[in-house]
């Protein structure tokens, strides 16, 4: 299998579109070991390149532990950068096709994207999340010996928004993997940690959801943006500072408009790999 590796402000992929749909399931047990980062490739998922009925390509993204994401806004910004440097499309305005729902993506530049990520969901039910509201903010859950105050905000995947003072290790190493799967999350969830700098700039880590944590999360800086503005905690348009590098998130406050993501996508390598058959299975 030729692939390229992939990276969004430090959210690495895997990329492919030499593997047909119903070849997938062939593979899905290898995930975890070409994403190992000691012995495989190393990287936060494999996105493959489909086509689409509904879209000008479909997009199918796995996690490292092998576990299907419904959305990626870093994976989405890779996914048509990918396009661009292999000539599998000449557009600049992409329309991909996820698990979750059709997204745009749109070029500024020659490695700077920007996402329509579509409408957020506050409804709890739809996140899910077994709280009952329209929002579930500011909702507090027990996890070993602390409090967590949280909003629940989905943008096609759940998410767990929690601000704290500093953004520690403590916090989210010890903590994201105890909050992500928590009995109150019933699909599990990303937990995004929020330390509200201006009215213009929050800082983010990310505990990813069927990942640990990583340097960046596109859904979840969406989420966490949503999460402010319905809040109150800053203003519209917000550049979110993460350890691999800076998205600008946008959303007027409406949940009928989308929320806007843009930032970079960058190649990293190329390589092939050989993919191991189960001809028994």
């Amino acid at each position: 299998m030729n692939f390229l590796k992939m990276e969004g402000t430090g959210n690495d992929f895997i990329l492919t579109h030499e593997i047909e749909s119903e070849s997938i399931k062939d593979i899905l047990k290898t995930i975890p070991s070409i994403c190992n980062r000691k012995t495989g490739v190393g990287a936060d998922g494999v996105i493959f390149i489909l086509p689409s009925s509904l879209a000008d390509f479909k997009m199918r993204i796995f996690n490292s532990d092998g576990s299907e994401a419904q959305m990626c806004g870093n994976g989405a910004r890779c996914f048509s950068l990918y396009l661009k440097l292999l000539n599998l499309t000449k557009l600049d305005k992409i329309s991909i096709e996820t698990e979750a729902s059709v997204v745009i993506t749109k070029f500024i530049n020659e490695n700077m994207i920007r996402v329509d990520m579509g409408k957020p969901v506050l409804e709890g039910s739809k996140v899910p999340v077994s709280f009952c509201g329209h929002p579930v903010k500011r909702r507090q859950i027990s996890v070993g010996n602390k409090i967590f105050n949280f909003t629940a905000i989905s943008m096609g995947n759940p998410h767990a928004v929690i601000y704290a003072d500093e953004l520690s290790d403590e916090l989210v190493l010890d903590y994201g993997p105890q909050i992500e799967c928590h009995p109150c999350f019933p699909q599990k969830t990303n937990v995004e940690f929020i330390k509200v700098l201006s009215e213009k700039e929050i800082a983010m880590r990310v505990w990813e959801r069927g990942c640990g944590e990583t340097q960046s999360c596109g859904t979840g800086a969406c989420a966490s943006v949503v999460s402010g503005i319905i809040n109150e905690l800053h203003g519209k348009d917000i550049l979110v500072h993460l350890p691999g590098g800076e998205l600008q998130v946008q959303w007027n406050g409406s949940e009928s408009d989308s929320v806007f993501l843009t930032g970079p996508a960058k190649k990293v390598f190329e390589g092939k790999i050989s993919i191991p058959v189960d001809l028994n299975s």
